[in-house]
């Protein structure tokens, strides 16, 4: 399927249209995602929850890591913290966040908690399948080639809900300059933006669809090889 060019959407994606949007798998095997880059950098760890990842995601999605990688400048990488992950890692980090929305919100009705939530958090039992069991998408953010990450949030504190967004206001120049490089490089190659968290990036799931107005999502669940059920 040729790239479509990408819509500018607001920080929603409903699931709603996510739910109706058909998923035509394409069989396209899980792989390493360092398999296309020496220049690739996985992160050493997840920013929030701590439970062992593991280094897939589809293949395609893997070769545009590789070739976005190559338009940056001399000394700078893009660090991989998170491709494909299973449905149960997806519930943990659901049911996290949701206690985080109900803490803060202690008095909004159970269905604004479950809408805020799923802002942050794709519903792990959803038939829209959760993005990153699907292999087709990835967080990431920039490092030097020493390991140090780039300013990608200030003046916010590095994991701020305020500084999620893409476009969110009152960034510094020096953090917007590097989420419209990182941006720029990954756009270049056909992967897409999750405008509610700048790090979320897809390619081939149903959010990839929804952004791009392709008519069908070549993703769906899936499971790495040997992977026990």
């Amino acid at each position: 399927m040729a790239v479509q060019p990408v819509k500018r959407i607001g920080l929603s994606e409903p699931l709603k249209a996510l739910r109706r949007i058909p998923i035509r798998e394409n069989g396209e095997p899980l792989v390493d995602i360092l398999a296309y880059s020496s220049e690739l950098r996985w992160a050493e760890s997840h920013p929030v929850f701590d439970y062992v990842r593991v280094r897939w995601c589809r293949r395609t999605v893997a070769q545009m890591l590789a070739r976005a990688q190559e338009r940056l400048p001399s000394g700078l990488h893009l660090a991989i913290v998170e491709g494909w992950r299973s449905p149960e890692v997806q519930r943990m980090m659901y049911l996290h966040t949701w206690q985080e929305m109900r803490r803060r919100h202690p008095h909004w009705s159970e269905a604004a908690i479950r809408r805020l939530t799923n802002r942050f958090s794709a519903p792990p039992d959803d038939r829209c399948p959760p993005p990153h069991t699907t292999g087709g998408a990835v967080d990431l953010h920039l490092v030097r080639t020493d390991g140090t990450p780039l300013d990608m949030t200030s003046p916010y504190p590095e994991h701020a809900r305020e500084a999620a967004p893409m476009f969110c206001p009152g960034l510094s120049a020096e953090a917007r300059r590097n989420r419209e490089l990182m941006a720029e490089v990954l756009t270049a190659v056909g992967l897409t933006n999750y405008a509610a968290e700048w790090w979320h990036w897809s390619y081939g799931d149903s959010g990839w669809a929804y952004r791009t107005g392709a008519p069908y999502a070549i993703y769906g669940q899936v499971w790495p090889p040997d992977w026990e059920i």
